[in-house]
């Protein structure tokens, strides 16, 4: 426990510059050396940790974890709150040092658990499941990339694959099925070590304000330091501001094995939960910027295969959007789940993961967030779809490895073309008579509605004539 005093206010833009300035960019050379002369009171600790960053990076190579590198986006607005632009978020090594430094904090902490033996909550990432890794394989195959281990591969293997995709244009395509095929991090407290980051032991301790399983590990760690003293120098130490009662040890850290385990669950689920809402919103916003492009022509990369169409990225922008496969060229296109793949059986035509071609944006559903494209060259509202119905879409995007189809259903494309078409409309009914029959009697039905109604003086009269008749058959029976 302790106060962190700052001696100077830095940004990751303005430490990156500082630290990894362009070489063949004069003016950033320029800047850096200007910068290095504003904080030259810090700048040698900079790049001491500068050093350390490098010695932990070949360390981490060396351990065989998994680098991703992903792609974040930054929305941009102007000044009346409308979506300029969309850019990608790029990370120097002001950034990478700094997450360096958090892994170490976190390990260390880890190690102070297991070494003290208190049961605590920690991070925990698992290996691939047997599915996923036959699904990631074949993949792998098919674009002539091997994942060695066998049903049990570890994180230098997947490092291996990194390796060998690095400059590849359908780089991160690549990255994103390795990182689909992994487990999802979740928290415990059974330690089973963390397979991406390649560590035994693995918690979260760098952000207590904002995660609360970092601020359980906060109070074990207080626990564990407090406990060592004596109860005199305990009553000295643990004091609250406002002069209450001293804090008794048990009251620092109060989970025992019970309570860790469902507090774990319940931190995993609101933490996938926050994870979904931020995707919700930035599909949103990412639906209303393309809102404004209806009609203009972009060029993507398939990101993924399902049988019901193609995913696909816009390049720079990273939005992502569907091609039904109705709206693919005029043939009958069928899925091919092992090597996620559409074939049109026609043409011979075949779209897979990594294909870049040049979409239309067709459509955009700001209730759904759903954006439809089509190819370019097509008039947009040409979706060949002759039955006259809208094309059905199905459901979300499959979560795991592309090409399954997850909750939505394959559809199947059928056109008649040509003359099968009029063969189809002369074709005999066969409800033919029943269908004569029901518009016999509807027509009888109108006929019946417009035959001439009685006016109202017509049924007043009538109505006279009765009470007359009435009157006279009374009498008669009275006499």
């Amino acid at each position: 426990e302790g106060l962190m005093h700052s001696h100077a206010r830095l940004t990751y833009k303005l430490v990156g510059k500082i630290l990894d300035p362009n070489p063949e960019d004069s003016a950033a050379l320029e800047e850096s050396q200007a910068l290095r002369s504003e904080y030259q009171d810090v700048v040698p600790h900079l790049d001491a940790l500068h050093g350390l960053y490098k010695t932990l990076k070949a360390t981490r190579q060396e351990r065989g974890a998994i680098d991703f590198e992903t792609t974040e986006t930054r929305i941009i607005f102007n000044s009346e709150r409308k979506i300029e632009d969309i850019v990608p978020i790029t990370r120097n090594d002001a950034h990478k040092l700094i997450e360096e430094c958090m892994l170490c904090a976190n390990v260390a902490t880890a190690s102070f658990f297991q070494q003290h033996k208190l049961d605590a909550i920690y991070r925990v990432h698992q290996g691939p499941s047997e599915q996923k890794l036959e699904n990631l394989k074949q993949y792998l195959n098919e674009l002539g990339l091997i994942l060695q281990g066998g049903l049990k591969p570890t994180p230098k293997e997947y490092a291996h694959v990194m390796q060998q995709i690095d400059g590849r244009p359908d780089a991160h395509l690549i990255q994103t099925m390795l990182l689909r095929s992994m487990s999802q991090a979740v928290y415990q407290p059974e330690n089973e070590g963390h397979f991406g980051l390649a560590f035994p032991a693995y918690t979260h301790f760098t952000s207590p304000i904002r995660r609360y399983p970092d601020l359980m590990v906060h109070r074990g760690i207080r626990h564990l330091i407090r406990s060592e003293k004596d109860d005199a120098a305990l009553m000295q130490t643990i004091k609250r501001a406002d002069g209450a009662k001293p804090i008794k040890k048990d009251d620092i850290y109060p989970y025992d094995m019970p309570a860790l385990l469902q507090l774990g669950e319940q931190c995993s689920l609101t933490e996938r939960r926050a994870d979904e809402a931020t995707r919700d919103v930035m599909d949103f916003l990412k639906c209303e910027y393309m809102r404004d492009h209806l009609g203009d022509e972009f060029d993507g990369i398939i990101s993924s295969v399902t049988g019901f169409g193609l995913f696909v990225e816009l390049k720079d922008l990273f939005v992502e959007g569907l091609i039904h496969v109705t709206n693919l060229q005029s043939d009958y296109y069928s899925f091919d789940p092992i090597r996620l793949r559409l074939i049109g059986e026609r043409t011979g035509k075949i779209f897979h993961m990594g294909d870049e071609i040049r979409i239309v944006v067709s459509r955009v559903d700001l209730d759904d967030r759903k954006i439809d494209f089509q190819m370019a060259g097509v008039p947009i509202g040409n979706q060949e779809n002759k039955g006259g119905k809208k094309p059905r879409r199905g459901g979300k995007k499959p979560s795991g490895v592309p090409g399954v189809s997850g909750d939505r259903k394959p559809v199947r494309k059928r056109r008649v073309e040509g003359d099968d078409a009029a063969a189809d409309k002369s074709a005999k009914d066969p409800h033919a008579k029943s269908k004569a029959a029901k518009k016999e009697i509807m027509d009888g039905a109108k006929k019946a509605s417009k035959k001439k109604k009685p006016s109202t003086r017509q049924k007043l009269n009538a109505r006279k004539a009765a009470k007359k008749t009435a009157k006279k058959t009374s009498g008669k029976k009275k006499k």
